[in-house]
């Protein structure tokens, strides 16, 4: 099927508004009866970068983009994965998704991961929850954000509304398979109380009659060697794994 003949929906998300509640993702798993554990259909990431007293912490909404190039489609190459034509979804065909390694395949292919598999290799992904669109319904999880970081519908509304982004620092290039996406970038930290860092830094160290934490302010900014829970963003990750990215997430 050509790209010609598909019309595709797709999501926004706005980086800045998100904040990590998990409410999309409980949503996701309570409409789709997914039990607790690690076959997560929707997945927030969040990742640290920079150092004190500059610290970003980045948020990713990452359920299944349905990317208008599915290389996962053509990896699987048994019809397991399809891309229908009225919403772009991305689909498993149900009647393929035990122990089939074609979609091992499909998801190593895909940048983001957004196949899942269970202790007994049964696979599964997000749907796009075309059910719901069906009835003239969004999908839950833009339904169900309490701060509104989420929007679905066209990708060329959105495109015309939002921009055209499909890109975020430290996530898979979107010219891979032309994820069905468009991405706000979190808004430039802002120092709404003006202070010298340096300053700043020397007097968290001073600790009276006691020796100084450190004696150079640069000792508390340099990370170098330094073990940090989750500094960079890994997609790729599936079972215990995909737990101990998300280890503040008990969905």
């Amino acid at each position: 099927m050509s790209s010609s003949e598909v019309q595709q929906y797709g999501f926004f998300f706005d980086q800045s508004r998100c904040v990590h509640c998990y409410t999309c993702q409980m949503a996701c798993k309570g409409k789709n009866n997914i039990s607790p554990g690690s076959v997560r259909w929707l997945r927030l990431f969040n990742w640290e970068t920079g150092s004190f007293p500059n610290v970003v912490v980045n948020t990713l909404f990452a359920p299944c983009y349905h990317c208008e190039n599915p290389v996962c489609v053509t990896a699987a190459g048994d019809g397991s994965v399809i891309k229908e034509p009225k919403y772009g979804a991305v689909l498993i065909d149900p009647a393929k998704s035990s122990n089939n390694p074609n979609l091992q395949a499909a998801n190593e292919a895909c940048p983001y991961g957004a196949i899942m598999f269970d202790a007994d290799g049964n696979a599964s992904k997000c749907n796009m929850c075309v059910d719901r669109l069906e009835m003239g319904q969004l999908p839950v999880c833009v339904l169900s954000c309490p701060m509104r970081a989420l929007d679905f519908g066209l990708i060329t509304d959105l495109q015309a509304k939002y921009g055209t982004n499909a890109d975020l620092p430290g996530v898979p290039s979107s010219s891979t398979s032309s994820p069905a996406v468009v991405f706000k970038p979190m808004t430039p930290k802002i120092q709404i109380v003006a202070y010298d860092a340096t300053t700043a830094l020397q007097l968290l160290g001073a600790r009276g009659s006691l020796p100084p934490v450190y004696t150079d302010p640069n000792q508390a900014t340099d990370t170098t060697g330094v073990t940090i829970g989750r500094s960079t963003l890994n997609m790729k990750v599936s079972g215990q794994d995909l737990i101990d990215a998300t280890q503040d997430n008990y969905a």
